[in-house]
């Protein structure tokens, strides 16, 4: 009967007026003494009493990790829609600790039925409401709820379980449990013995049988008046399939004494006897979530340690992690693994899987090859640590989840910056593997440029440390084709010391684009290397073309910051300005995420200077309306000062990274390689075009062919191929 469930214990609380404190204070002891688990009884119907919902709101705010849940809480009074809103927020707030307990307990005079009725219209109201990836909104005509058309979303944080109680109706509730429910609190047992329990458990399996479901698919709990010992417990998991037990107090004694004396035991002998009986711990999603899954992926092996965070396409989380910044995506799992142990868990269980495989760190994803169709994501959002390891030297050590505003967020205090992207939502992981042209570009070079050494995690599930004495070759490598080598599990940074910075915001009328765009080019390039332009433009409107310029400034020095500034504002008539001293973090902040179903079309191009045949070429690309957003970056300056040969990233001579963007394939490709002669090089993450012959702008000569090698060498199978792959093309046999 040992379902392999994980055990978890706890405690609950039923809140009091008389004391409103007492729920946050044994919440948080229960928290420092280790157990998993706190719920929150609704009051029953007539009895004065806290309010649960608020009560765990309360809770989530006072506690860090014990996992959060209600228990027996009414809908009568709580439109499913409205608190299903709520939930997803406390969950998406409380990182995904939150459990949401139901029971239909009517109020007097109510039928038993019409209120089992109405509670599983709200259940489906509250998952249709949680189901954020289903096109349209949320319509329910039922007989006890009516949705006319509600907006979906959020979707929690993590695939939140809805648990149901017994009620007045106890066979009731419990058939209802068995077609709809994650969990059922086993009713009245309290006291009650293995024997009791035993039957209870029978009448539910016989429930879930008869709506065609798998018993592992429900978790069951029971609450304890009063503390058992461990054996007597023990048996209720190992021989009756009861996985969560809370005890029921209101004293912190009696919660300790549980602590401290029943739980690690119980827990030992439940871990000794699974171990030895060969018991497979986990819980079986249900049938919905499983009827959504891909061929090719075996769900039943993912690793125990991955399975609580992993997501699949029917988990009401989904949405959240499907598609990046500008990609929709349709991947059959998403793995997100917390630490480089469990990434070798995961990149071991997606080497056998027979499906396509991509890396994510932050979810910007321009190039597309953070998600895919019906593959493997391995998403490291997981892993954002920031951490200073010496200030002396300025030594940092990021991992790879964490976002560049929030990196420019830690390091400030310190007075310090790194230099990155131009958007604090890009994560650390692929801009770091692959470059780095950011608003410090010409004054502190690439963010590459400043990594002192890397753990990475290799194709074969080894571990290493790579820096200039510690496997070099692979250290040449990562600094530009990362995404070809490993996966890099954190970073080891030395930063610049960057104060407050000047940032322009200058909008000019640039209908001449030919000789704008050389006049841009010429005022860049003549600048000091403590300045650095990035300049956006669209098509013509009312034949005008409008040009945006944000300019960044390495001084607080308001007069060097208008000494700098003045010739780009002299460039063309000025149309608008805005012009401050602000702090870097200010400048690359962290936007809530954002996630899109589009498919843009990025072409990216290097060059030297911003010669008039080209400004000529670009011209006719910004007025044709094929592109919405053309940019050209400052790509010199302190960048010149590497060597060509220094690290996988070779573009050293190039003062601009230039990119459009658009939705037509086919005319964006059309005009750009017409305009291939000006280039020399392309950078990695805003290329789109998936031919072959785009490898070697990335990658150019001898770049590649020591890539290769490097290939060869760590790589050999080729696993990490989503992302340009290096690997030398199969031989053509004749």
């Amino acid at each position: 009967m040992d379902l392999g469930h994980p055990l978890r214990l706890g405690v609950q609380l039923t809140p009091r007026a008389a004391d409103p404190g007492a729920a946050a204070r044994l919440a948080r002891r229960a928290e420092d003494l280790g157990l998993d688990l706190v719920v929150v009884a609704d009051a029953p119907v007539g009895e004065p009493g806290l309010d649960a919902w608020t009560v765990v709101g309360s809770v989530a705010g006072a506690t860090e990790r014990v996992d959060l849940a209600t228990r027996g809480l009414r809908l009568d009074d709580r439109p499913p829609a409205v608190l299903a809103r709520a939930v997803a927020s406390l969950d998406l707030l409380a990182g995904g600790r939150v459990t949401l307990g139901l029971a239909a307990d009517p109020a007097d005079g109510t039928d038993p039925d019409e209120a089992l009725d109405a509670l599983a219209e709200g259940v489906d109201v509250l998952r249709g409401v949680w189901a954020a990836a289903e096109p349209g909104p949320l319509v329910h005509e039922g007989r006890h709820h009516h949705v006319p058309g509600a907006q979906r979303g959020p979707a929690p944080a993590h695939d939140l379980a809805l648990w149901l109680d017994g009620g007045a109706d106890v066979a009731g509730s419990r058939a209802l449990a068995a077609r709809v429910a994650d969990g059922w609190w086993l009713p009245g047992l309290a006291t009650s013995g293995r024997d009791d329990v035993l039957r209870e458990q029978a009448a539910l399996d016989a429930d879930l049988a008869a709506a065609g479901r798998d018993p592992r698919e429900v978790r069951r709990g029971l609450v304890l008046d009063a503390a058992a010992g461990a054996d007597a417990l023990a048996a209720l998991v190992l021989d009756a399939g009861v996985g969560t037990l809370v005890l029921a107090v209101a004293d912190e004694a009696a919660l300790a004494a549980f602590a401290a004396d029943v739980a690690p035991a119980l827990r030992e002998r439940v871990a000794a006897e699974r171990a030895a009986r060969g018991t497979r711990v986990g819980t079986v999603r249900r049938a919905a979530v499983r009827a959504a899954r891909v061929p090719g992926i075996d769900y039943d092996a993912v690793p125990a340690s991955l399975v609580g965070t992993a997501v699949e396409p029917g988990d009401a989380r989904y949405a959240a992690v499907r598609s990046t910044y500008l990609r929709g995506g349709r991947p059959g799992l998403v793995l997100r693994p917390g630490s480089t142990a469990e990434v070798v868990e995961a990149l071991a269980y997606a080497r056998a899987q027979d499906v396509p495989l991509a890396v994510r760190s932050g979810g910007h994803g321009i190039s597309g090859r953070s998600t895919n169709v019906g593959g493997i994501v391995l998403d490291l959002s997981r892993m954002h640590a920031i951490e200073v390891l010496d200030v002396a030297t300025r030594r940092v050590r990021i991992q790879p989840g964490a976002r560049w505003g929030e990196v420019a967020a830690a390091l400030h205090p310190y007075g310090w910056a790194l230099t990155s992207g131009d958007y604090g939502g890009v994560g650390v992981g692929g801009l770091a593997t692959a470059g780095g042209i950011g608003f410090l570009v010409r004054a502190h070079g690439l963010t590459l440029d400043h990594l002192r050494a890397a753990e990475v995690v290799l194709a074969d599930g080894s571990v290493v440390r790579t820096s200039a004495d510690e496997h070099p070759d692979l250290f040449w490598g990562v600094r530009g084709a990362g995404a070809n080598l490993g996966i890099v599990t954190s970073f080891e940074f030395e930063v610049d010391e960057v104060g407050d910075v000047g940032f322009a915001q200058l909008v000019l009328d640039a209908t001449d684009t030919e000789q704008f765009l050389v006049d841009y080019g010429a005022t860049l390039e003549a600048a000091p290397r403590d300045t650095t332009a990035f300049l956006i433009m669209g098509p013509p409107r009312d034949g005008t073309v409008v040009a945006q310029i944000m300019a960044m400034v390495d001084s607080d020095d308001p007069e060097t910051i208008v000494e700098r500034l003045t010739p780009f504002a002299r460039i063309a008539p000025l149309l608008q300005q805005q012009v401050q001293v602000v702090p870097y973090p200010a400048v690359v902040s962290t936007p809530q995420r954002h996630f899109s179903e589009g498919e843009p079309v990025t072409r990216t191009g290097m060059a030297e200077h911003l010669t008039p045949e080209l400004a000529a070429d670009a011209a006719r690309l910004v007025r044709s309306g094929a592109t919405p957003f053309f940019q050209i970056r400052a790509a010199g300056g302190a960048v010149h000062d590497v060597p060509a040969d220094a690290t996988a990233y070779a573009h050293r001579s190039a003062n601009f990274s230039i990119v459009a963007m658009g939705t037509s394939r086919r005319r964006i490709d059309a005009i750009w390689d017409a305009m291939a002669h000006h280039f020399d090089g392309a950078y990695l993450s805003f290329e789109t075009d998936p031919r072959p012959e785009r490898l070697g702008d990335v990658y150019p000569g001898a770049t590649l062919e020591r890539l290769r090698g490097l290939k060869r060498r760590y790589d050999p199978e080729d696993v990490f191929r989503h992302n340009y792959s290096v690997a030398e093309p199969p031989a053509v046999v004749l």
